[in-house]
């Protein structure tokens, strides 16, 4: 092989893996939403090998060669993929296949233990998978720790926050703990001086809910034709070649957490669908690392949908939808019962101030597993004591508890803190895309999001991988990321409206 191919010939290898990926997104897909729950164990053993075909391709015995070989002739995005393809590479040989295999058995089981151990309260049923799962990952970030020359959590933390270091996580959020109870407590103080807002009556039709829900997904640009909503156990995005799929939950008793979960989803989708056609199987070419991908579903979910702007847009077409009217409908109202603000128990239904408390728990809890300083028998009364401490409330059960998540069945340590990097970056994007576009506003008063959207794809979706996120966050908003824009959009929404 010439120099000159040797490029086309890593970009032939890396399209094939990412084909494997998403094969394996796929069942997943399949396994969360419509899979028969005998099928789990053959489930397990088929990503499992798909898993470890893509481990074998990326540890190839002559990558490292084509690797040093290849040429990125001047060209910066040729630079950024082959920079991308050689950390894949670094994380992948950090491994040996069955070890890799081994987590992706446990993980698959113990999700589905999950499944049932969850509603049922069961932190019995499900403590001995779970003990393996972490055991696995302890071995893995011990195993990448020494190829990467980070800290074990560290390393861990790299596969979903590429450059990711718990030092600046340990920055971001000490400032958060040292601002958000008090400003915690002034909300609800100024909350509880004012009646409370009139909820809806349901029930409200499943039926009608996801008619509801796929017309917002509609309204801020996803391609009907693309994209697929169901029902799932926990709410997740999929993206795959040429499409996504969004899963939600219902409560027949209240319609506005299921609505707001697809518009979060449909954050998610949007960044997929905005990244660069033609590139988008090569490592340059995807998503940036979950704190990016949180900011993007979060500038839709919080930033702008539950903008006064967009809910007063809302609020008619929500109270068609159901064949409803009265005072509990009308946008005013509407933008009182999405500001509302409580000490809750579940993490995907907690307002904008109380969150990033429940991301900061799971954050020091993790970290004390893979650390070894946290057995995972003690996990529910530590869960219990770090409620108790940020949020001044003890679940009742473990339900609502230490089993809420998927991440930790699934071996995900090292993602929690991108949610709430996240909302710190999508203060900050929705800030600089204001400045930009100042008519976003009203675009979003007529429920026309493509001002916005436009915006992201320049700055944000159409860079994919080709930048860090720090670079990216730089160039498009003129600073580094902070807590800054966070909290003051906070205030403002919170205390000043």
């Amino acid at each position: 092989m010439i120099v000159s191919d040797t490029y086309a010939e890593l970009t032939r290898r890396f399209a094939r893996m990412q084909a494997l990926a998403e094969a394996v997104g796929l069942l997943d897909w399949d396994t969360q939403v419509v899979m028969p729950g005998g099928g789990a164990e053959a489930r397990s053993d088929l990503m499992a090998t798909l898993r470890v075909l893509r481990h074998e391709m990326l540890t190839a015995p002559d990558l490292d060669d084509l690797l040093d070989r290849a040429d990125d002739g001047g060209d910066p995005w040729r630079r950024a993929d082959l920079r991308e393809m050689r950390r894949d590479r670094l994380h992948a040989t950090a491994l040996p296949a069955d070890l890799v295999a081994a987590n992706s058995r446990a993980a698959s089981r113990c999700e589905t233990v999950w499944r049932t151990a969850r509603p049922a309260s069961d932190f019995a049923a499900i403590r001995p998978s779970l003990d393996e799962v972490v055991r696995l990952q302890r071995e893995i970030a011990a195993a990448k720790s020494e190829r990467l020359g980070l800290a074990p959590y560290d390393a861990l933390l790299d596969l979903y926050q590429p450059d990711g270091r718990s030092a600046e996580i340990d920055r971001l959020f000490d400032a958060l703990t040292g601002t958000l109870p008090g400003l915690l407590g002034a909300v609800l103080e100024r909350q509880a001086a004012r009646p409370a807002p009139p909820s809806p009556d349901g029930p409200f039709p499943v039926e009608a809910q996801r008619a509801l829900g796929v017309a917002m997904m509609a309204a801020v640009g996803l391609e009907p034709d693309r994209t697929r909503l169901d029902v799932s156990a926990h709410p997740f995005c999929k993206g795959l070649a040429g499409e996504v799929r969004i899963t939600t939950r219902y409560d027949t008793a209240d319609f506005t957490g299921a609505l707001m979960g697809v518009l979060h989803e449909a954050g998610h989708a949007l960044y997929h669908r905005g990244l660069p056609d033609g590139a988008r199987d090569q490592p340059a070419g995807r998503h940036r690392g979950m704190a990016i991908h949180e900011s993007q579903s979060l500038i839709v979910e919080m930033q702008a949908c539950r903008s006064p702007a967009f809910l007063g847009w809302l609020a008619p077409r929500a109270a068609d939808a159901f064949g409803a009217s009265g005072p509990a409908w009308t946008p005013a109202n509407l933008v009182r019962l999405y500001g509302r603000v409580s000490r809750g128990f579940i993490r995907v239904e907690a307002d904008e101030v109380t969150y990033p408390l429940h991301v900061i728990l799971r954050y020091r809890l993790e970290r004390a597993m893979i650390a070894g300083d946290l057995a995972v028998a003690d996990l529910p009364a530590a869960w219990a004591e770090g409620m108790r401490d940020l949020l001044g409330v003890v679940p009742p059960d473990d339900r609502r508890g230490c089993l809420q998540d998927i991440h930790w069945p699934t071996g995900a340590f090292g993602y929690f803190p991108c949610y709430t990097l996240g909302a710190l970056g999508a203060a900050q994007l929705f800030g600089a895309a204001l400045r930009d576009e100042p008519g976003i506003p009203d675009a979003l008063g007529r429920g026309d999001f493509a001002p916005l959207v436009g915006w992201l794809r320049q700055h944000v979706h159409a860079r994919a991988s080709s930048v860090d996120q720090a670079t990216l966050m730089v160039e498009a908003t003129g600073r580094p990321l902070g807590v800054e824009a966070f909290l003051a959009h906070l205030r403002r929404r919170y205390l000043d409206a």
